[in-house]
């Protein structure tokens, strides 16, 4: 049995990632910040699903957290937390105390959180990282406005390449993925799909990287992304 951590778990990708782990016979140790929310707190009644509170920014939380789980193996790390950043990402409107909030979450969390996770990943048999990332961080994009959000993302492609290169030598995976346009709380109700039909997407994806895959940006199907 494998076992699956993925972060950002009380809503959205992550509630519904953690759904179908849970459904496919994994161990999933799924985090949230404050509180659990309750349609996560239901699924704690499955006695394959730990729960742990994680602040990914707080540098003294994600150490306690690898504390916690000290001798643990984890086969896969989702760094699924993320935010789109405050509401006026524009030119004129940018501030950059925002944008600094938006790069401690989507690019310096990501891998701080592996950082401290490091030993418990590199006892797996098939060790992999997946970090959540958006087509809105591809260079190949031409886009307006979203200037933190989209900066974070292509920030956190770039972390994510030269951990890849790091590990490769340890047997480690490390990709990024964009998980469509999701409707969720993050990318509202006009999206292309569902919370549901993404995670379903991103479960088979894990399931079949191998390290030929590290380094790689890739699409919720399963498809190469442009960087």
């Amino acid at each position: 049995m494998e076992t699956v951590l993925i972060t950002g778990a009380s809503r959205g990708i992550g509630l519904e990632l953690t759904r179908q782990f849970l459904q496919q016979g994994y161990q999933v140790i799924a985090t949230y910040r404050n509180q659990p929310s309750d349609a996560l707190s239901e699924l704690a009644t499955n006695q394959q699903l730990v729960l742990k509170e994680l602040e990914v920014t707080d540098q003294s939380a994600i150490k306690a957290l690898s504390a916690q789980l000290a001798g643990q193996t984890i086969d896969i790390l989702i760094n699924n937390a993320g935010t789109i950043g405050a509401d006026d990402q524009s030119l004129e409107g940018i501030e950059a105390s925002a944008w600094l909030d938006a790069f401690a979450i989507n690019s310096i969390a990501p891998l701080m959180v592996t950082r401290a996770l490091l030993s418990q990943i590199e006892q797996s048999e098939n060790p992999r990282i997946i970090t959540i990332s958006s087509q809105m961080g591809s260079m190949q994009r031409d886009s307006v406005g979203m200037y933190a959000y989209r900066s974070s993302k292509a920030a956190v492609n770039k972390v994510v390449t030269v951990l890849a290169n790091e590990l490769k030598a340890k047997g480690v995976v490390a990709c990024v993925v964009h998980p469509g346009w999701v409707k969720t709380d993050m990318g509202g109700e006009n999206a292309d799909i569902t919370a549901q039909e993404s995670a379903t997407g991103l479960l088979a994806l894990a399931q079949k990287l191998s390290l030929n895959d590290t380094g790689r940006f890739f699409t919720w199907q399963g498809d190469e992304h442009p960087w």
